[in-house]
């Protein structure tokens, strides 16, 4: 019985740090990508999954689209804006 119990309990503990090592994190991630693609204005300056950079001309449903060059317009899924581009990003790429 006292192994037994030791077993459950072991198995319990692994469970748990499990759950606060892999899966917790990965919630916290996405629910912040989520708020960060609610909080998209027109102008933002973002970054794409793939690294481009846009500013953000119109936001649909489930898109966006971007302005990355003089007359050249993309349309992005909004889940792959990975973020929006901070000022110092801006002027290192300049």
């Amino acid at each position: 019985m006292n192994q037994q119990l030791i077993s459950i309990l072991y198995l319990i503990g692994l469970f748990v740090l499990f759950y606060f090592l892999l899966i917790r994190p990965q919630q916290v991630r996405q629910k912040r990508h989520q708020e960060m693609i609610r909080n998209l204005k027109t102008g933002d300056r973002v970054i794409t999954a793939g690294g481009i950079y846009g500013s953000v001309v119109k936001i649909k449903e489930d898109s966006v689209i971007l302005r990355v060059a003089d007359n050249v317009r993309i349309e992005v899924l909004k889940q792959a804006i990975a973020q929006v581009a901070e000022k110092g990003e801006e002027n290192a790429r300049d």
